[in-house]
């Protein structure tokens, strides 16, 4: 562990926003998936949540996403209503995706407040239950003949409006992660092989020095 590569981690969890998320709506492609995950890491999302009846396939499909799932946890669930209820219990804000007579231009939305985003697949598009249980429908403005972006680019532009937003109300500044979570996530990005190690076997991590070395 350099002490550059050590600082680098440093900084980037001192801008984690653990107060945003996504929702992918069965969105299963690897090239959508690590274009997805890519994305919010970028602009500080350290968790976000798949909705599946297939967790395998999805866990497949993770592997192969160019390995951008290192550095952002993927929480798998069964159903839009149970990821759904666990945001609300967050207090979270749930915004879809959905070009619809019902949906507002994605800029006109405060996303500095807890604000969770949902995305459906191409094919499929965005579910019934995505579009009833949440609280705003979001669209992208098109003025073109095709109307849709690639789910992967449309998670994109919409993020980089949330991180705009966000860099203006300052929230970027101090770090907003809890000491506990800051530590647990300093030594897995640190020690990615050695962490794995210890949590299957139930262990805990041990403490790192300033410079980033293990304290034995």
């Amino acid at each position: 562990m350099t002490p550059e590569r050590f600082q680098k981690i440093k900084d980037v969890l001192s801008r984690r926003q653990p107060d945003l998320t996504v929702v992918m709506d069965h969105v299963h492609k690897p090239h959508n998936l690590a274009a997805i995950i890519r994305s919010c890491d970028a602009i500080g999302i350290g968790d976000i949540h798949g909705v599946s009846r297939n967790e395998q396939k999805v866990g497949v499909n993770l592997k192969a996403a160019s390995g951008s799932n290192h550095w952002v946890n993927l929480h798998i669930h069964d159903t839009i209503p149970s990821v759904f209820d666990t945001l609300n219990n967050q207090g979270y804000k749930i915004y879809t995706a959905n070009n619809s007579i019902n949906s507002v231009d994605f800029r006109d939305v405060d996303y500095t407040l807890p604000s969770a985003i949902v995305l459906g697949a191409e094919l499929d598009g965005i579910s019934n239950d995505s579009i009833q249980l949440a609280d705003k429908e979001i669209r992208i403005p098109m003025d073109g003949m095709v109307g849709s972006l690639n789910v992967s680019v449309a998670n994109a532009v919409i993020l980089f409006e949330v991180q705009r937003q966000r860099q203006k109300a300052g929230l970027y500044k101090e770090r907003r992660l809890d000491d506990t979570l800051y530590k647990t996530l300093l030594f897995e990005f640190a020690y990615p092989e050695v962490a794995a190690v210890l949590k299957r076997k139930s262990e805990p991590y041990p403490e790192l020095d300033k410079e980033g070395q293990i304290i034995r």
